[in-house]
């Protein structure tokens, strides 16, 4: 464990393998247009802060902000609802081009289906989104919670009809569970991470996110960002949306830097070590970013980002506490958001590192100024409310004593900056 900052660059792929036949711009409106029949669908706002950009010296800030996604705080329910969508279109044998909210919940498609169960582990909004999902077809769903989870996401899951649980065990322990139960069950995992044999459902569930990222560009216009932050627990999302970034802006595609908590950072550690193997981390992984307390990556996000990506940066728990600071008291003409700590890390990690010139090395790296349009996704509201309220109004995780960055002059720039 660490508490400082780390920068690698991300290592390039041998062989490139191409994704934008699973990652592009026609894939992405199809997945939008499904979402769009849901009838609580509304596309979430694209927010510019002048006035922060201006305070930090930036050209332009941009932030998504999901904290109003279906009503369920977070932008999660994307990818879960269209995989399970994607399972359903292939059981039943009809095109994912057919997809619909009324097709899914007519008579005809809900007889031949009969009752499903599905399950999931999650940080908390990945297992909300799966529950709220199952209600709305009408079938059930099951949700495993590592230990620590607080106990306001399991509430809100179990809002939704679920059974949900909160285990003695960590989040890749909760992951390795809910695949056994399914095993065991006969239930339908619906997991928003890969691994060897089970690739199919986290596609789709990767594919789902891309509506959140093409409403972003298309709001975007003609405004072309320089930089993009993308929060990363297994990679699923950044994998995501970078691999559409790729597709959708070709060569005028943005520097994307994938961002972590030190205590989760295994995107981080996989792209530091850049000896072509994936490296996890292990134990409790006590972070405020829930989401984000990941320890083995996704192998299909870990593809596309090493094709797509160009840095990852392993950050201190404060950085989150800055950008839901810095978010949540908007002054002059800028827009409030409330974002939670998942959802607020990329935002803090921009202004931090505009702010502090203990981390100038790692700016001038970005080559981050006032030229520079910085787009970021705030990927949750305040899931935690209680925490929440500690760290915006109290203070909690202040930014000024907990750390003084982190710069290995004898490390090259092909591993760690």
């Amino acid at each position: 464990m660490h508490d400082g900052f780390y920068m690698a660059p991300m290592p390039k792929a041998m062989e490139q393998k191409n994704e934008r036949a699973f990652l592009n711009v026609n894939m992405a409106e199809a997945v939008l247009s499904y979402h769009k029949s849901f009838p609580q669908y509304a596309q979430t706002p694209l927010i510019k802060l002048h006035q922060l950009a201006n305070s930090l010296g930036l050209g332009a800030l941009y932030v998504k902000d999901e904290s109003c996604r279906f009503g369920l705080n977070a932008f999660k329910v994307l990818g879960g609802s269209y995989a399970m969508g994607r399972w359903i279109a292939q059981k039943l044998g009809f095109s994912p081009e057919e997809l619909s909210f009324e097709k899914l919940t007519s008579q005809p498609v809900r007889q031949a289906l009969g009752e499903v169960t599905f399950v999931c582990a999650t940080d908390g909004n990945h297992g909300r989104g799966v529950a709220w999902t199952a209600k709305m077809l009408k079938q059930k769903a099951v949700i495993y919670l590592p230990r620590g989870t607080a106990k306001q996401r399991l509430d809100s899951i179990r809002t939704c009809g679920a059974q949900a649980y909160i285990m003695d065990m960590n989040y890749d322990a909760c992951v390795r569970l809910a695949n056994q139960r399914a095993r065991e069950e006969g239930w339908v995992l619906v997991q928003d991470t890969a691994w060897d044999g089970y690739e199919e459902m986290p596609s789709w569930i990767m594919q789902g996110y891309t509506s959140m990222v093409l409403e972003a560009l298309r709001q975007l216009g003609d405004t072309i960002p320089t930089h993009v932050f993308l929060q990363a627990g297994v990679g699923s999302m950044a994998g995501a949306a970078a691999g559409l970034m790729r597709d959708f802006y070709g060569d005028k595609k943005p520097l994307i830097i994938v961002v972590e908590p030190n205590r989760a950072d295994c995107l981080f550690g996989s792209a530091a070590a850049n000896d072509g193997k994936l490296h996890v981390v292990t134990g409790d992984m006590d972070t405020i970013m829930a989401g984000l307390a990941c320890g083995e990556p996704c192998t299909i996000a870990w593809e596309v980002l090493k094709e797509t990506a160009d840095f990852a940066v392993s950050c201190p728990d404060w950085v989150a506490a800055l950008g839901m600071r810095v978010l949540g008291s908007a002054t002059g003409h800028d827009e409030k958001i409330v974002s939670g700590e998942s959802g607020a890390v990329t935002s803090g990690l921009a202004a931090a590192l505009m702010q502090r010139k203990d981390l100038a090395r790692f700016k001038e790296t970005l080559r981050l100024g006032s030229d520079s349009i910085v787009l970021c996704f705030s990927t949750e509201g305040d899931t935690d409310k209680k925490q929440y309220r500690e760290i915006v109004h109290h203070g909690k995780y202040p930014s000024t004593v907990l750390d003084t960055g982190h710069y290995d002059e004898n490390q090259t720039d092909s591993q760690t900056l």
